[in-house]
């Protein structure tokens, strides 16, 4: 791993590389997108080359996809494995109940298909992402693009039934356009600063015309794994309740790392 990263993205790496600890030969992996998922395609990739791992991914995008191939890790459909045994992602916020915001890298809809086609989901972070309570991070919307402005009023107008500190919705821009998703939908972002009722919210934006899904997961995750600087990790699983750290260590070299680019 090369020396100079930054400590958020030693952490990343700290926590992806305990994750893939959980793959198991011959299982089928929901491969994450987003900075820590690739650091995850990485290390797993490595596994791959140096011990002989078989395994088949599941990529949650485009550009997933395409590092995944680049490093030699076998891929295929959902429609073509039907089921995983695991997906491991990344999260822009998570609470103590494991309940999260994605969608930051505009891929929520494939993310959260793949991640509930799985036994198993679980989240890797690094310690900034948990929050008391969800919604400082923007909340991601993916829409369809036709009548978008309409369906940005209606939920503009919905969240003032819900508990949020903030209602501002905003379209996501790449220059002087939308940014597209892989399905070539656009992703409107909600300024909650807060969100008083995460499920309740999940459910009623689903109901918007216009909405395809939305970037809160909740009851998805089964496990987090939180990355720190200095390459420990602490691991919380929902179901048992267990808390676990464990340390990875940090001197690492090796080329699979060099131009890690996401």
């Amino acid at each position: 791993m090369p020396a100079d990263l930054s400590p958020i993205d030693k952490a990343k790496f700290a926590a992806a590389r305990r994750a893939v600890d959980y793959v198991e030969a011959g299982m089928k992996i929901g491969l994450g997108t987003g900075s820590t998922s690739a650091w995850m395609v990485r290390c797993l990739a490595e596994r791959i080359r140096d011990e002989g791992l078989k395994v088949t991914g599941v990529p949650t995008s485009s550009r997933t996809a395409a590092l995944a191939r680049e490093l030699g890790v076998p891929l295929a459909t959902l429609e073509d494995v039907k089921w995983l045994d695991l997906t491991i992602d990344g999260a822009d916020e998570f609470d103590a109940n494991l309940n999260l915001i994605k969608g930051g890298g505009a891929a929520l809809l494939q993310e959260k298909i793949v991640a509930t086609a799985s036994d198993r989901m679980i989240v890797i972070a690094d310690a900034a992402k948990e929050v008391s309570h969800l919604g400082a991070f923007p909340l991601p919307v993916e829409v369809i693009p036709f009548g978008w402005q309409t369906t940005r009023a209606l939920i503009e107008e919905t969240l003032f039934s819900f508990d949020v500190l903030g209602r501002d919705v905003t379209i996501r821009m790449s220059g002087d356009h939308p940014i597209k998703t892989d399905e070539a939908n656009y992703i409107l972002d909600l300024h909650l600063r807060r969100i008083g009722n995460p499920r309740q919210l999940a459910l009623v934006l689903n109901q918007i015309p216009g909405v395809v899904e939305n970037g809160l997961f909740i009851d998805i995750c089964d496990t987090v794994v939180i990355g720190k600087g200095d390459g420990r990790v602490t691991i919380r699983d929902i179901n048992t309740g267990r808390v676990e750290e464990d340390q990875i260590f940090l001197d690492r070299d090796d080329n699979i790392f060099a131009d890690l680019g996401d």
